[in-house]
């Protein structure tokens, strides 16, 4: 993976409410931030800090957010980044940016970094010469695990969410923004822990994710024709079902795939379809 972020040096002063550790470097560099990018994420925000204790700085970077995100975080003692991003990769950039750590963990506010993985953390950035990590996922839908099946816009087996400040940076699109790193990759054992809820949040995921992924394909002027988009909808299904092992999981399996192979044929109808003030 290649490519530069190159990211302001900005490294606060520790406060009362600055988010930071003493866990520093010998020349006072800030081992690890986790960084968290929200909107409206009140009702889940407050667990996902708490998990995020072991980091030695907590920056929360708030997206045009009405709720009580930011009195939640700033309980928590993390730095608190307020604004307004309409762009997935713009806002992610500006969360890095804002970042002292040496190494950054990017974490969603559903999602729960576990003990086990947080002490693999400490010792995988403790000398390594891989510029960022990829962490596994151990997705719960209808609460319960789901193991098998994940893939397309529905959910992850794993991401790149650790990496070295000012080696990674996100594409500019409004959902699913392509990443790259100016190094190499290494892979963790343990797993991030992502609740993504019922059947009802997931298909208001893939409403929300198609509406942007549309807009992006009309800005680019890529929506594709209808036939190739129903052939990609067939292999995401049987990729997702048959390939990935979704049969195994049952009904969820079948409504994992479903919403896979959903997902690219709904955003190329919603570009053709509807416009961006929709």
């Amino acid at each position: 993976m290649r490519g530069i972020l190159d990211v302001e040096d900005e490294r606060p002063e520790p406060g009362p409410s600055s988010g930071l550790s003493d866990h520093l470097l010998p020349d006072g560099e800030r081992t690890l931030t986790a960084l968290v990018v929200a909107r409206n994420e009140a009702a889940r925000l407050s667990d996902c800090l708490k998990a995020l204790a072991f980091a030695d700085e907590i920056v929360v970077l708030l997206d045009r957010t009405a709720d009580a995100s930011s009195e939640i975080a700033r309980a928590a003692g993390a730095r608190i980044v307020e604004g307004a991003w309409p762009i997935e990769g713009d806002r992610r950039n500006a969360g890095l940016a804002a970042c002292a750590g040496a190494w950054v963990l990017e974490v969603d506010a559903d999602e729960i970094v576990p003990p086990d993985l947080a002490a693999e953390i400490r010792e995988s950035i403790a000398g390594t010469s891989h510029a960022g990590f990829l962490i596994p996922f151990e997705n719960r839908l209808c609460g319960r695990v789901v193991r098998h099946g994940w893939g397309g816009m529905v959910g992850v087996r794993e991401v790149l969410r650790l990496s070295r400040r000012g080696t990674k940076t996100w594409g500019r699109a409004r959902v699913h923004p392509p990443v790259t790193l100016n190094g190499s990759a290494g892979r963790l054992a343990h797993p991030i822990a992502h609740d993504m809820g019922g059947v009802s949040d997931l298909l208001r995921r893939l409403d929300r994710w198609s509406a942007w992924r549309a807009a992006d394909l009309r800005e680019q002027g890529a929506t594709g024709s209808l036939p190739a988009n129903i052939r990609r909808a067939a292999g995401r299904f049987l990729k997702c079902y048959i390939g990935r092992g979704g049969w195994r999981e049952g009904p969820v399996g079948f409504l994992i795939a479903t919403a896979a192979a959903l997902y690219p044929l709904l955003s190329h109808l919603r570009a053709r379809i509807e416009t961006d003030e929709h």
